[in-house]
């Protein structure tokens, strides 16, 4: 064993601390491990167990005790979800749960705690996933797998891994919450949490996330009652949220207005999606899934899908008028059909949506412009015309300068 002046050093410590030499198996002393990245296209059960070993034996390297001289490594799992399109999926939870299994079968020094408060209090690391397709022109491309522990009490990324795993039999349907949203959730938050994730060992986590750590545990209890349909009880736990400091939150936001509309209380479904408009103009940007019929400018005939739609156009027009803001409204559609023509229909629709706003607000007419990107900026890709791709017929809504 080659013993360089930092190894030296580390062990001068251990010694005067401990009174013996216990790290003669020892490969370091403050360095961290590398991120491991594998590129290798492989089944998904076997990147899965790729990317969550190497990222566990990154732990190891580094701690001055092995496993059997301490307590066992406590660790919390933030929802993984879609890089993407910021959604938990089928496809996303059963990464969590490969993850999760394989950690706790494989490895008697890792003990996963629930996700909650008190949770976070006691745990050593957290742990947080993303998937992501490696190109969105591929609808059944591979899927790049990040996974990242950070160390709680420093903020710190200890271990981070990737493998890239193809997409056979993987179900990338989203999970009830994030299917029935009226906006994409991928706001501050959930940017940060996928730049967490990707961060390399020994760097600071996303300091956005981690400050607004506390309150996820109550969004996920929420999420995970709104898809099962307990709609009241998620209500409840979306006010919570809503309550603390770091409760400005799409996730949050989306969430009032779609329990309030399942439980039949318009006044304040419209007063949640208001907010939800709000927040979109703050952050100069506001996308929405306006479904239409194929290949029309007419929303979707089925009235539970277009029938809050009157009401979503108001309180844009509203909200817009009254903040003075200049918009460029910009129609996408999913990747079926010849370009021209998807560029075409983009581009219909937005017009479409621009004069229902200026029948609202008549203002909007001279702050308000249009244009169609087709399927050019496609999140999903797939080309289904489903629940899977909704996001790509999407229509957003821009802030711009006023000319």
């Amino acid at each position: 064993m080659t013993m360089t002046p930092s190894l030296v050093r580390c062990l001068r410590t251990l010694a005067g601390a401990a009174g013996v030499l216990l790290a003669l198996g020892l490969a370091g002393c403050a360095t961290p491990a590398p991120p491991s990245a594998s590129t290798t296209e492989m089944p998904f059960d076997e990147a899965v167990a790729q990317a969550t070993d190497a990222l566990v034996m990154q732990t190891q390297k580094q701690s001055l005790f092995p496993a059997r001289f301490g307590a066992r490594r406590t660790v919390v799992l933030d929802p993984m979800i879609d890089a993407g399109s910021a959604q938990q999926t089928a496809a996303t939870q059963q990464l969590q749960q490969r993850v999760t299994q394989r950690m706790n079968t494989q490895f008697d020094s890792i003990e996963i705690l629930p996700f909650q408060k008190d949770s976070l209090d006691k745990a050593r690391y957290l742990l947080t996933g993303t998937m992501t397709r490696m190109s969105v022109n591929e609808p059944n491309g591979p899927m790049k797998i990040n996974l990242a522990l950070t160390e709680l009490s420093s903020a710190t990324v200890v271990a981070q891994s990737s493998a890239v795993a193809l997409d056979q039999g993987l179900d990338h349907t989203p999970l009830r919450y994030f299917r029935d949203t009226p906006v994409p959730t991928k706001d501050l938050v959930i940017e940060s949490y996928i730049r967490t994730t990707a961060t390399p060992p020994g760097q600071k986590a996303d300091p956005y996330y981690m400050e607004r750590i506390a309150s996820a545990p109550v969004i996920n209890e929420a999420t995970a009652l709104y898809n099962a349909e307990r709609y009241q009880d998620a209500l409840e736990q979306y006010t919570l949220a809503g309550g603390t400091p770091s409760g400005e939150q799409l996730r949050v936001l989306n969430g009032l207005y779609l329990t309030s509309a399942k439980l039949g209380r318009t006044a304040e479904a419209e007063q949640a999606f208001r907010k939800i408009v709000a927040y979109g103009i703050a952050n100069q940007q506001l996308g929405v899934k306006f479904l239409f019929n194929p290949g029309t400018t007419v929303f979707w005939s089925e009235p539970r899908i277009s029938g809050p739609y009157a009401m979503w156009l108001r309180e844009i027009a509203k909200a817009s008028a009254h903040a003075k803001v200049c918009m460029n409204i910009v129609g996408h559609t999913s990747h079926t059909g010849p370009m021209a023509y998807n560029d075409s229909l983009s581009l219909q629709r937005a017009r479409y949506v621009r004069q229902r706003l200026t029948v609202e607000e008549a203002v909007l007419g001279d702050r308000t412009t249009t244009s169609g990107r087709g399927f050019r900026e496609n999140i999903i890709g797939s080309g289904t015309d489903d629940a899977v791709d909704a996001l790509d017929r999407r229509v957003e809504f821009k802030i711009v300068n006023c000319s």
